[in-house]
């Protein structure tokens, strides 16, 4: 058998949809919300078998990834998260990148030599890679209409893969990845009028004009903090709404809370776009706290906590 393990989200799905276009596979699909992410845990492999994993962080998945090295699984790994120590190993192929301006669908990008660029491009708008995505667009000779497209339908995957559960999603990531699997391009997604496009931008718009509509909680120089209300909608929103700040006011750090029916809240953090450094480690000072260095989150931040997170983001970003 075949895995093909990836997060929920527009990189994760263009990550592995540039691969299965190069090379169509038959394959058992692992994937979830977009903060599901020890997607290894959920496999169970033999020698015989082969994994590929992308835009889940090796350091989160230790104990899967070396499960499946130790049941002799040939495992292919691409990311851009924190790994940890790699294993040596002769069935391991990895590549890791941690460079703040790349994504896993940009390191499968330079593993085919370009062969799906665009989708590619798409990816690095999906992960608030705006400049980086800008940057590629352009020396493709893209339009700046081309660029908005791009743009769109990357925020638009993106946008899918948060929520607490699958139940949130309007489409199960497998499935949206299944159903862009038959566009080789990503402007033939834009021009099929019965493509998920066109139901994500719509459910997007409605989610977003909710989250608009809400004041920051906390406002300073350094930092802006919503909360979103316990609803599905808020669950995802979150995470675009996120990169919508950022991308506002790019001197700033953003966090958008989302309140849980368990008396916590749901972070999700965002560096400033002009210091794209600290988030991850702010996050990891709080339990079930972690990410990148420019976006990050916690699962689960008690309320009366909240005062101690916003000193940390103050802290950190303080000159």
């Amino acid at each position: 058998m075949h895995f093909d393990v990836f997060n929920g989200d527009a990189d994760g799905i263009i990550a592995l949809l540039q691969l299965r276009l190069a090379e169509p596979k038959s394959s058992t699909l692992i994937t979830g919300v977009k903060r599901d992410i020890q997607l290894l845990d959920k496999i169970l492999v033999n020698s015989s078998d082969t994994v590929t994993a992308l835009d889940i962080s090796m350091e989160q998945n230790k104990a899967g990834l070396e499960k499946a090295l130790a049941a002799g699984a040939n495992v292919f790994y691409a990311d851009h998260h924190k790994s940890g120590d790699i294993p040596q190993n002769a069935n391991l192929e990895a590549y890791i990148d941690l460079d703040a301006n790349t994504c896993t669908a940009l390191i499968v990008d330079g593993l085919l030599e370009g062969q799906y660029h665009t989708w590619a491009i798409t990816a690095a708008y999906g992960d608030n890679l705006i400049a980086k995505a800008d940057a590629l667009a352009d020396k493709a000779g893209l339009s700046e209409e081309q660029k908005a497209q791009l743009k769109e339908l990357g925020t638009l995957i993106n946008y899918n893969g948060y929520g607490s559960q699958l139940e949130d999603l309007h489409f199960d990531p497998a499935a949206l990845f299944q159903q862009l699997l038959a566009y080789d391009d990503p402007f033939a997604v834009i021009a099929d009028q019965n493509s998920p496009f066109f139901v994500l931008r719509e459910a997007y718009q409605a989610d977003m004009d909710g989250a608009l509509a809400i004041k920051a909680q906390y406002r300073s120089a350094k930092l802006a903090v919503f909360a979103l209300p316990n609803q599905a909608s808020s669950r995802r929103i979150s995470g675009v709404y996120g990169n919508y700040l950022a991308n506002q006011a790019p001197n700033s750090a953003h966090a958008v809370l989302t309140d849980n029916s368990d008396g916590a809240y749901t972070v999700s953090l965002r560096a400033p776009l002009n210091n794209k450094q600290g988030a991850g480690d702010i996050c990891a000072q709080f339990p079930t706290g972690g990410g990148r260095a420019a976006a990050a989150g916690i699962s689960a931040l008690p309320k009366e906590e909240l005062t101690a997170f916003i000193a940390a983001v103050e802290g950190h970003y303080h000159t």
